[in-house]
């Protein structure tokens, strides 16, 4: 098996739904961090790319097209650069990454782009075709930005839950009030505002031009959901949101709608000296695994205890672990099952509550995040994971 490097990541802005990104189309904002890795690798033969690898999870839209390869297109790489697209939901962006190491390990690639784009602005809606011609009575429109839609009845009921239901359910199974959730996600605000203010995100976000029909074109720079100024005043008076009740889950403490794409530049050793970089940091191992549907929040907990022990590694060993904050009681409850976790190495750059869930990026924006992290501290093992929608978890660890 050969050793894998990540040479490179970079991601877009995380704009808010209907925000400064809703203009641009997602197979554009997957071209745009594709053509910024290239720009930022002058040394790298467009050509000798093997593959293009890229996650979404809706696939219903303007990305429908397989938006790897198109966006291996509209990024002026040669038409020879193949592409694919893989739908692991939220955790597509990652199991791209995934893939591209897989293949790169196994010699059937030497280097590879992989990562994750999702417009939740543009996701269209979508009419189911009639079973029969002519249908007299009234058909309906499904959204396709987030959650079930055209539930099939074989499921059992249990299973396809909204999601902020399956989050109140984990922290009924934890305890975990709604206090508890404000302050995480109150933390998570904290931490993103710093690190902008302190220019921590400088190395990965690349800004994107959005044309307007009148005037100069806009530069999007900053992730526009951090809101710096949060307070638990303003928190504690959101309501809650699907229990209306007792529900602790609030738009507060989950993680909002966004748009957004993440890329990254994964090769072997011949790669790594046809290049010419020193690289982020090296692919250790991966795993993924299933739970229950409706406690699909807690996905995370074994895909990150099979990844370590693939590795050879402990929580003790870690230096930075970035676990997709869907919701506030997801993380919590995830971390409650990690009795040796130390917390205070979670996402210490903020995390979706604050920065944005953009579905099909959140992977790749993750393991770009650690890989990043992992080079400004200059030694270390990190951890990307997502919970994952229907009861899954992935996880990837990487050293430096």
């Amino acid at each position: 098996m050969r050793e894998v490097y990540i040479v490179d990541a970079v991601r877009t802005p995380v704009g808010k739904y209907g925000g400064a990104l809703s203009g641009v189309r997602p197979d554009d904002l997957a071209a745009h961090v594709l053509r910024a890795l290239l720009d930022r690798t002058p040394d790298l033969d467009p050509a000798r790319v093997g593959d293009v690898f890229f996650g979404n999870a809706n696939g219903a839209g303007e990305e429908n097209r397989n938006v790897g390869r198109m966006a291996a297109l509209l990024a002026g790489l040669p038409v020879t650069v193949p592409g694919v697209t893989v739908n692991r939901l939220c955790a597509s962006g990652l199991e791209a990454v995934v893939q591209a190491a897989r293949a790169i390990a196994l010699g059937d690639i030497s280097i590879a782009l992989a990562g994750g784009v999702e417009s939740m602005s543009r996701a269209p809606w979508v009419l189911p075709k009639p079973e029969r011609p002519f249908p007299a009575g009234h058909q309906e429109l499904y959204s396709t930005t987030l959650g079930w839609r055209m539930t099939n009845p074989g499921l059992p009921s249990q299973w396809t839950v909204p999601l902020g239901e399956s989050a109140e359910l984990i922290a009924e199974k934890h305890g975990i009030t709604r206090e508890q959730q404000d302050a995480f996600a109150l933390a998570s605000h904290e931490k993103a505002s710093r690190a902008w203010k302190d220019g921590l995100y400088d190395a990965e976000v690349v800004p994107v031009e959005v044309p307007r029909r009148k005037g100069e074109p806009e530069l999007v720079a900053r992730d526009e959901c951090v809101r710096g100024n949060a307070s638990p005043q303003a928190m504690a008076q959101l309501k809650p949101s699907f229990r209306k009740q007792d529900g602790t889950v609030t738009p507060g403490n989950a993680s909002p709608l966004n748009d957004g794409a993440a890329a990254l530049l994964l090769v072997d050793e011949e790669g790594l000296k046809a290049i010419g970089r020193e690289p982020l940091a090296r692919v250790r191992a991966s795993a993924v695994t299933a739970v229950e549907p409706h406690y699909f929040g807690l996905g995370p907990v074994e895909a990150v205890n099979r990844a370590l022990a693939t590795a050879g590694r402990t929580f003790a060993d870690l230096t930075t672990l970035e676990l997709n904050e869907a919701f506030a009681a997801q993380v919590l409850g995830c971390v409650a099952e990690w009795p040796a976790f130390d917390p205070a190495i979670l996402n210490p750059r903020g995390g979706a509550i604050a920065i944005g869930h953009p579905l099909g990026a959140s992977g790749a924006r993750l393991a770009g995040a650690v890989a990043h992290q992992l080079k400004a501290a200059g030694s270390g093992v990190g951890v990307a994971t997502l919970c994952i929608g229907v009861g899954q978890g992935l996880a990837l660890v990487l050293e430096r």
